[in-house]
This record gives structure tokens, sequence and C-alpha cells, in this order.
């Protein structure tokens, strides 16, 4: 009799960590799961759209020809080819390695921050493919 008790005890168990496995959701609405696949799509891909990058650096690719606009404050440091800076009349990107302003159409230096003061326009052009770190708000043209 004793021993049926544990079984049945033990078979209760069983299932009910059983129903709650079987119950639990892996996310909802609150909650949800994020792959990889869906990461990398979002921050890999090109993008066309306005994007905020406050919390870390995000690495861009960009071909020939294509602009990187970012807002006051944005931080970038080209990581690969060769890029100019896009200046407005009312000043360029400021280059913090050198501390000095980089004015319109001039090289971009591998590995040097630029910061984009005000939110005018400014940025920089691809001449070939290139890779840059990005942090800030910035838009792909």
């Amino acid at each position: 009799m004793k021993k049926a008790r544990i079984m049945a005890i033990v078979v209760c168990a069983c299932i009910l960590i059983g129903t709650v496995i079987v119950l639990a959701a892996p996310g909802n609405e609150d909650d949800p799961v994020i792959s990889l696949s869906y990461l990398k799509n979002v921050f890999m891909n090109e993008v066309t759209e306005y994007i905020d990058t406050q919390n870390g650096l995000a690495k861009i690719e960009l071909k020939a020809g294509q602009k990187v606009i970012g807002q006051s404050g944005t931080e970038f440091i080209l990581r690969m080819g060769s890029a100019t800076v896009i200046a407005t009349e009312s000043g360029g990107l400021a280059d913090i390695t050198d501390g000095y302003d980089k004015a319109n159409k001039a090289e971009v230096s591998p590995n040097h921050m630029l910061i984009v003061p005000v939110s005018d326009g400014r940025g920089m052009k691809a001449n070939n493919d290139v890779i840059v770190l990005v942090k800030g708000k910035y838009t792909i043209e």
C-alpha cells in the first residue's frame, strides 16, 4: 500500500511537471523570443530607415556611392575602405582622434573617431565598399 501511494505521488508529480513544461510558452507579446537570424537580418543588412544605436556600436556596410548621414552626437569610425566627408556650410565632422574639423570632401582617416556636431545633413560617402562602426542615430542613402 505504501509503495502504491509513493508511486501515485511520483506519477502525479511527473504529470504536473510535464504539463508545466508543455504549456510554458518560449515567448509571448510581453516577452518575445528573438532568434539569431532575426538579429542578423536587422543589424547586418542594408538599412534605409532611421536607426538609433545609442546603446552600442553598429557595424554597417556601404557600397560605393552610398552615404551615411548622422544626427547630432552620432559617432563614426571607418574600419575598412575609403570614404569622404559630407559637410555643410556650417562645418564638417569633428575628428576626435586628431582634434580638428574635417571639411567637405576631405578623406576620412581609417580608425579615427568622427562626431557629427549638429543634425544638418553631415556624414560620409563611400568611395568603395566600406565598413563603418556607428553609434547614434543615422540614415543610409
